[in-house]
């Protein structure tokens, strides 16, 4: 080759940083949909688009709940549940002769309303299907003349049967007849979730957290808090896990109960709940204990655990970023336009406190503000822990990450054994680069990385470089303390 002038172009000079994860989750839950790999939900998909990749789930229902937070990049993994769901009574309500029997397993909750449209029989009358409760409906179909009919995405399949006497078939549905029944979501069990969470060991994207779908208890908590320790030591893996605390049940409120007109008593609900608790023990395990009327993306109104919608913020918040924040340009109010009320009744003041001191993740209201607000981001730590809240945690796992990144970079590198201390020095230099960038974007507020001395006595022995990181986090304002007192005037 001739010689002449040669371009070689350096890359990387800038310091821009890399793909950090942040932001991003993991989302495991029921879903009728069968694939290996993981689902992508971007936050500028709607609620068709989501379901339509999710199917009509519980899953399908938390990633709209996540994109309505503000959740940007979620890698879904659907479960094929053990646990059924549920179809309940049909309730009819109209003067026609037939009858409608249900049948399947539902792959969420519905409510169903089956409107009869046009008079008649068998391949005669008409019908439309609403599954949320009235607010849409379906387009008009001729009942069948098997009057089987199976709802569309629901897992559910409805009889039409004609009034039994002969004389009454021409009229056995008549227009404004209507049967409506309700159906439960099917649930994973234990065994379900583990399954969903090993195929985590494998799964190579960045991300912070993983958020198991659908209500949980102390088994499930036990089980996920042995996993995440196994994920983060031998799979290098450092995530949290975000779980729904399960709706108090009325056999648990003294009172009048849940879903009656006057609240129940809700004391040993939240006690049973903290004593759950004092039986977890991990900083990167989070309960969420919050339920509320939520009107979700697709325009219904749903009773939810707010798991979801928490799962959104942090998407959105940076990692050392409280999604507590009540300032209004923090944007982590939640309207009363799209969260109705706090459930069940009878969560006051009391109960969330029990609740927030036991180390649950809660939501409150305050007066004067007119949002609601997630109260403290509690993590299920030992007593005493450094990693109380998530951005704790969520500041501890990116450094995790990031450093690691670079301790990779100088795996098998040679030193010279004269100057143990200064060539091990030297390659800890690049491991602080992820660190000054975590202090210029004001994740923390300093760091220092150091190399304790004497390793050249076993460096030759074990290979291995010890280096210490000590960092300053950001402070938090968690309370308001104000002096309030009369002055005298000034002539005085």
């Amino acid at each position: 080759m001739l010689r002449d002038v040669v371009h070689n172009v350096s890359d990387g000079l800038l310091g821009f940083a890399t793909k950090t994860g942040d932001g991003r989750s993991v989302k495991i839950g029921v879903s009728p949909v069968v694939s290996d790999a993981p689902i992508v939900i971007t936050g500028d998909m709607d609620a068709a688009k989501i379901k339509s990749r999710l199917g009509l789930s519980p899953l399908a229902d938390a990633a709209m709940d996540s994109v309505q937070g503000g959740a940007g990049r979620t890698y879904c993994f659907p479960v094929a549940a053990t646990t059924a769901g549920n179809i309940g009574e049909v309730k009819k309500t109209g003067d026609g002769g037939g009858t409608l029997t249900t049948d399947g397993s539902p792959t969420n909750a519905f409510s169903i309303i089956v409107k009869i449209t046009a008079q008649g029989g068998l391949n005669t009358a008409a019908f439309t299907i609403s599954i949320d409760g009235g607010k849409t409906f379906a387009e008009e179909t001729t009942v069948p003349l098997n009057g089987s009919h199976e709802i569309a995405g629901t897992g559910v399949k409805v009889k039409f049967a004609e009034a039994t006497e002969e004389s009454q078939k021409p009229s056995s549905f008549l227009v404004n007849d209507t049967y409506t029944f309700e159906t439960t979501a099917p649930s994973m069990t234990v065994g379900d979730i583990s399954a969903a969470i090993d195929k985590l060991k494998t799964f190579n994207e960045e991300y912070e957290f993983c958020h198991i779908v659908g209500s949980t208890g102390l088994a499930v908590w036990q089980m996920v808090s042995t996993t995440q320790v196994e994920l983060a030591k031998t799979y290098h893996k450092p995530m949290f896990f975000l779980l729904e605390a399960a709706y108090p049940d009325a056999a648990a409120v003294r009172g009048s109960g849940i879903g009656e007109s006057k609240p129940g008593d809700l004391t040993d609900w939240a006690l049973q709940m903290e004593a759950d608790r004092k039986k977890i023990k991990n900083t990167d395990i989070q309960v969420c204990a919050a339920w509320g009327r939520l009107v979700k993306l697709d325009g219904t109104t749903q009773i939810v655990n707010l798991a979801g919608l928490c799962s959104g913020m942090y998407a959105k918040a940076k990692v050392h970023e409280s999604i507590g924040k009540t300032r209004t340009e923090a944007g982590f109010g939640v309207p009363r336009t799209q969260l109705l009320d706090l459930l069940p009744e009878g969560v006051d003041n009391s109960i969330i406190e029990l609740l927030d001191l036991a180390g649950y993740l809660t939501f409150r209201e305050y007066d004067g503000l007119d949002d609601f607000y997630v109260y403290h981001t509690k993590m299920m730590c030992p007593d005493g822990s450094d990693y109380r809240y998530a951005e704790d945690v969520r500041v501890k796992n990116k450094i995790i990450r990031e450093t690691r990144k670079e301790g990779l970079l100088i795996l098998n590198d040679d030193i010279d054994l004269e100057d143990v201390q200064g060539e091990l020095e030297t390659r800890a230099k690049f491991m602080f680069t992820p660190l000054q960038r975590m202090i210029d974007e004001k994740e923390i507020s300093s760091a220092v990385i150091t190399v304790p001395e004497g390793q050249a006595a076993t460096i030759i022995e074990d290979e291995t470089m010890r280096v210490k990181i000590r960092y300053l986090s950001r402070g938090y304002i968690r309370e308001v303390e104000v002096d309030l007192g009369r002055s005298r005037p000034n002539n005085e």
